[in-house]
């Protein structure tokens, strides 16, 4: 397997790094690809060493079998062509081709067979938040269809890629020195502080990284009458994102009956002994693979509705983990 990683030096390329040896993902053959100012810089890969190449208009993805690609929406866009021209599947972690009708996007535990169905060689892997969502919503659609979800998250600097992360650890230092805190990445001091803002504000008062949870969880869940709203909060966390969810099914279903359907769900976790003070926590499943689900309840306000609370890590499962899952999920399924 030749296998290419574009945007190597990233936050989301290093961890890809880790999660195809955490996986024993087979690779044969690596292959770097960054910015001019991050070509020649040197990454070691089970024992060998690897220097990224500036990614150029060439045919460099001749022989390449999988191309992941993190690097932005518009040097996706830009580069979608050369990557796949010579037969590469690329799967893609922006937000590019996430709406296209002819590009899937895939959460392997909820729509894997989607990635069959790729014409262009393009899979997208969906926002962070979302697949954690869809992850956990699928474990209760299978019990009872869902009409209608309800979400806050609580998303960390990490979302934000490397550079949010430093930008928060510089702040608490700035301010623990008696500095006023630099802000660049965020809109607002993220120290301290928490910012109902991600993304973009649209026409409807929402924010784009809302609208995605509002359009993604459609596409991948194939439910075009499914209700989403979402609010969505920067909160000074580092890595980790974490969402309080409410649903409403076709029919009521109990605690008990959900909390076994999150247990036996693909990718799933369940901590959730309240009484003993037990329930995720970003401080804990920052590093892990799977989505974790805890605070589970009904809803009070509703007779067919149930709340859960649930937290993953976001440069993993919200990104590099869920991208080498499709590519596993494709040669487990090969047809």
């Amino acid at each position: 397997m030749k296998v290419a990683i574009v945007g190597a030096s990233g936050a989301v390329g290093q961890e890809f790094l880790r999660v195809l040896d955490e996986q024993n993902f087979p690779v044969d053959d690596l292959l770097l690809f960054g910015s001019k100012r991050s070509a020649g810089r040197k990454y070691a890969f089970r024992g060998k060493e690897y220097v990224v190449r500036e990614l150029c208009h060439n045919d460099d993805f001749k022989g390449v079998d999988i191309a992941f690609a993190s690097a932005g929406a518009g040097t996706s866009k830009e580069f979608a062509e050369t990557i796949t021209k010579h037969g590469a599947v690329m799967i893609d972690n922006s937000s590019a081709f996430r709406m296209d009708a002819d590009v899937p996007l895939v959460v392997p535990e909820v729509n894997g067979e989607d990635a069959f169905n790729a014409p262009r060689n393009i899979i997208a892997n969906p926002n962070c938040t979302t697949i954690q969502m869809v992850v956990a919503l699928k474990a209760i659609h299978d019990v009872s269809p869902i009409r209608r979800v309800h979400v806050a998250t609580y998303q960390a600097a990490s979302g934000a890629g490397a550079s949010g992360m430093q930008e928060l650890r510089r702040q608490y230092d700035d301010i623990t020195a008696g500095k006023e805190p630099v802000v660049e990445k965020f809109a607002y001091q993220l120290a301290y502080n928490l910012i109902p803002h991600i993304d973009v504000f649209m026409d409807n008062g929402y924010t784009k990284e809302e609208m995605k949870m509002y359009n993604e969880t459609k596409k991948i869940m194939h439910a075009p009458d499914l209700h989403v709203s979402a609010m969505c909060v920067r909160v000074p966390v580092m890595r980790a994102h974490s969402e309080a969810v409410w649903v409403e099914t076709e029919r009521p279903v109990s605690v008990e009956e959900a909390r076994e359907a999150f247990r036996k769900g693909n990718g799933l976790v369940v901590v959730d002994e309240p009484q003993e003070k037990k329930y995720p926590m970003p401080l804990f499943v920052a590093g892990k693979d799977p989505v974790y689900v805890g605070r589970i309840r009904k809803d009070l306000t509703d007779d067919n509705g149930l709340s859960f609370w649930i937290v993953g890590d976001q440069i993993k499962k919200g990104a590099a983990l869920n991208a080498v899952q499709i590519a596993q999920y494709m040669i487990a399924n090969k047809k």
